[in-house]
Parts: C-alpha cells; sequence; structure tokens
C-alpha cells in the first residue's frame, strides 16, 4: 500500500465522523473502537488532522473532535498531505532525494503517470462519497482505503 497506517487511520476517522450527523462531537475511544485504530496512536493523528484545520477539538466533559462546517468536503488529497507531509506528490519511488525529470531514476519515467493518477483519484475522492458508500453497505470502513484503490485498479 502506498499510504501509512497514520494516513489510513486518518482516512478511516474521518469517514466515520463524515457518516455522523452534523456537528456530532466524538470522543476519541468511540472513533477508535468503530475504526479498530489505537486509541493513543488516533488521538495523535487526530491532533494533527486538528492542527491542519480538517477537524475541531473541545475539551472538558463534553469535549471530543469534530468535522468543520465544510467538512464532508475535503479531499482525501487533503488527510494525505497532513498525515503524509506536502513532498508526498513529490517523492521518488526509490527513494532517492534527486529525481525530477530533468534527473529521473530508473522509475521515473514508469512512476510519474501512475503517481499523477494517485493524485488524481486523491484530489476527486470526498469523504462524503466515502461515507455514502460505507452506509450503503458496499464497503466495511476498516477495509475502505484498499478498496477505493482497488476499485481504480492501483491495488492488487
Amino acid at each position: 500500500m502506498i499510504l501509512s497506517r497514520t494516513s489510513q487511520y486518518a482516512i478511516q476517522a474521518l469517514i466515520y465522523m463524515a457518516m455522523q450527523p452534523r456537528d456530532e462531537v466524538l470522543l476519541n475511544q468511540t472513533i477508535a473502537k468503530n475504526t479498530g485504530a489505537p486509541p493513543s496512536y488516533l488521538a495523535k493523528v487526530l491532533q494533527s488532522l486538528c492542527k491542519g484545520n480538517l477537524i475541531h477539538s473541545c475539551r472538558g466533559k463534553q469535549g471530543g473532535f469534530s468535522l468543520g462546517e465544510n467538512g464532508k468536503k475535503i479531499t482525501l488529497i487533503e488527510i494525505v498531505l497532513i498525515t503524509e507531509g506536502p513532498e508526498f506528490t513529490k517523492h521518488c519511488v526509490l527513494g532517492l532525494k534527486i529525481c525530477d525529470n530533468e534527473n529521473p531514476c530508473p522509475m521515473h519515467v514508469k512512476w510519474a503517470p501512475i503517481k499523477q493518477n494517485i493524485v488524481e483519484l486523491l484530489e476527486n475522492q470526498t469523504l462524503d462519497t466515502l461515507a455514502i458508500a460505507v452506509t450503503s453497505g458496499k464497503y466495511q470502513l476498516a477495509n475502505l482505503p484498499a478498496a477505493v484503490f482497488n476499485e481504480f485498479g492501483l491495488c492488487k
């Protein structure tokens, strides 16, 4: 899989949040239980999503996490750029420091179009679309990121 476990947890948590009633505040423990993510690790992931302004956190007895006003319109690329970093779309598949059209690695010519397809897929998938797919019963939440990539032939 091309996405880290952190990105997978972030995507699954946000899809779960998008499936809930608007403005509902959810506890980390509740999200973790429903996504299968380790609660302590998920708390760190959710904090990074807060810093990236994709979700809000509320402290106190009624505290927890909630999607922003346009949360269901968040695209997967927005999530991945927070969890993987802004260089996600620029990294060399072989991990070389210098790899571009002028100085390509041995895989660059074949990997560049695949990478572009992945970026386009991530740009075109919203939480709302994915939440509807899970709610319909077509996908299970824990399988969703892999299922989305499989649908487009990007994973085996």
